[in-house]
């Protein structure tokens, strides 16, 4: 490392707060690990702001971030709260209690709604956008885990991962509507908008079940052989796209939604949790429990590895698809946690 790189790494390090040890672990943070020089490496993403979170420094999972009015919901899940983050102020705006082990979160602009997943009382949380106040509890579900929204039907597909089912809920009059069998665990639930279709993905059958929303029944289960307990689900609806990742084996494959075709499998981090698309950038994060986070890029329907990094707990992220911002809540820095907003840097280091 130059003269030049020493002093912008020890001026980064007294930013974060650690040594030049810990800056020159920064380096190898922040760029990929190639094996080349790093003359020769590229930078994959830089932080623009860390940001303090309330509560302790426990674990978080999933975020949804209501596009048109800014707000990010993350759910700060050991500490039993769903904080609500102003993207455009960079603040909190409150900080809520009575989320008992919340998993998935879920806004949803058009009801004015956001839903959550208390997974220790066994129901979804229903929450006015506006009072952010709890309007109702539905359940009871075993395990509440991720959620998605069919809009078409007005109805809440929620991951019951221990249930081994997809859960439905009337989203107009917070009531259960029935429990569709998975036949194995329940990974992440989506909504695929271009073909009003509902997604799953299966442990334990390494499937990717697609439902009806209006029947609430399975209509094609596609085989994915080179998953170990598939889990995290993105999608390209504009280029009829999904990605899964496979928690048990560290593998993302990409599933043709035209034709249903597997493609060859990525390696990722060790047990992949979630993972966020950009359809603005066409860039893919997948975030995974090791702290390990792989960026790719979308290129003629399949994916271009464009680097790694390693953040401490690291496992969810969401993207601003208006400012192309990535959000990563990091459960303990220095004792406590924050909010670590980052961008994508793509230039070569020279």
């Amino acid at each position: 490392m130059s003269i030049l790189h020493l002093g912008i790494w020890r001026k980064v390090g007294l930013r974060f707060g650690i040594s030049l040890v810990g800056a020159g672990s920064l380096w190898m943070i922040l760029y990929s690990s190639s094996g080349s020089s790093p003359a020769e490496t590229r930078e994959v993403l830089r932080a623009v702001a860390d940001v303090p979170l309330p509560g302790p420094a426990v674990r978080f999972d999933y975020q949804s971030l209501n596009a048109l009015n800014g707000r990010l919901y993350i759910a700060h899940m050991n500490a039993d709260q769903l904080v609500v983050f102003d993207t455009n102020k960079r603040q909190v705006v409150a900080n809520l209690d009575g989320f008992h082990r919340v998993h998935g979160v879920l806004a949803v602009p058009e009801l004015e709604r956001v839903f959550a997943s208390a997974t220790g009382d066994h129901q979804v949380a229903v929450v006015d956008q506006e009072t952010l106040k709890i309007l109702a509890r539905v359940g009871e579900i075993k395990y509440p885990d991720g959620l998605a929204y069919a809009p078409s039907v007005q109805r809440l597909f929620v991951s019951d991962e221990h249930g081994n089912a997809d859960a439905v809920i009337d989203a107009t009059t917070n009531t259960m509507v029935t429990s569709i069998p998975l036949g194995g665990g329940a990974g992440n639930t989506v909504y695929d908008s271009g073909a009003d279709r509902i997604y799953v993905a299966v442990h334990g059958k390494n499937e990717l079940v697609t439902i009806d929303p209006l029947r609430a029944k399975i209509t094609a289960r596609t085989p994915l052989t080179w998953l170990d307990d598939p889990h995290g689900i993105a999608l390209d609806v504009e280029n009829r796209l999904a990605f899964v990742a496979g928690e048990g084996n560290n593998k993302l494959v990409v599933v043709d939604l035209k034709n249903m075709q597997v493609g060859p499998p990525f390696s990722v981090g060790r047990d992949p949790d979630v993972l966020a698309f950009d359809n603005g950038t066409k860039r893919l994060y997948v975030a995974a429990e090791s702290g390990h986070v792989f960026v790719f890029h979308e290129a003629n329907r399949t994916l271009e590895p464009e680097g790694e990094l390693h953040l401490p707990h690291g496992h969810t992220v969401a993207v601003d698809p208006k400012t192309h911002l990535i959000y990563f809540p990091l459960e303990d820095v220095n004792g406590k946690p924050v909010l670590r907003i980052m961008e994508f840097a793509g230039a070569n280091v020279r």
